[in-house]
């Protein structure tokens, strides 16, 4: 079940993070959120290749193609919405990626300080298409 009217962590309408490739636990492009979504998909970051290598590492291959699963895996410079404890945990080892603030949910703020995120972003003003 969508949540209506989702708002990101400046308390503004949420943002479109990627629909090339499709990212958000709904698949439309947003890091929107649910009961549902145990691993809270919220954080919309541009990759890196630090993190991508660290995600593989920590168990999570992203750049691999699942085409089984409609995956086309990723590659530094696409935007994702990531875990938000994933995310923080990438912070704390040192790769953590550039982010979105307008295109992060503002659920994201029960896992990650907005002054991390903060730290983070390339917006600091609102959604980027």
């Amino acid at each position: 079940m969508e949540i209506a009217d989702p708002v990101n962590v400046l308390g503004q309408p949420l943002g479109t993070c990627s629909t090339d490739p499709v990212t958000g636990f709904f698949r439309d492009g947003h890091c929107n959120t649910c009961r549902e979504d145990a691993g809270s998909h919220t954080v919309c970051a541009v990759l890196t290749d630090e993190f991508l290598a660290l995600s593989k590492y920590l168990g999570n291959d992203l750049t691999t193609p699942r085409p089984e699963f409609g995956f086309p895996g990723l590659a530094a410079g696409d935007r994702w919405c990531l875990c938000a404890g994933r995310f923080l945990q990438a912070v704390e080892e040192g790769c953590g990626p550039k982010i979105l603030l307008g295109c992060t949910h503002e659920r994201a703020l029960d896992v990650v300080p907005l002054e991390t995120l903060r730290a983070h972003a390339i917006d600091d003003a609102g959604a980027q298409g």
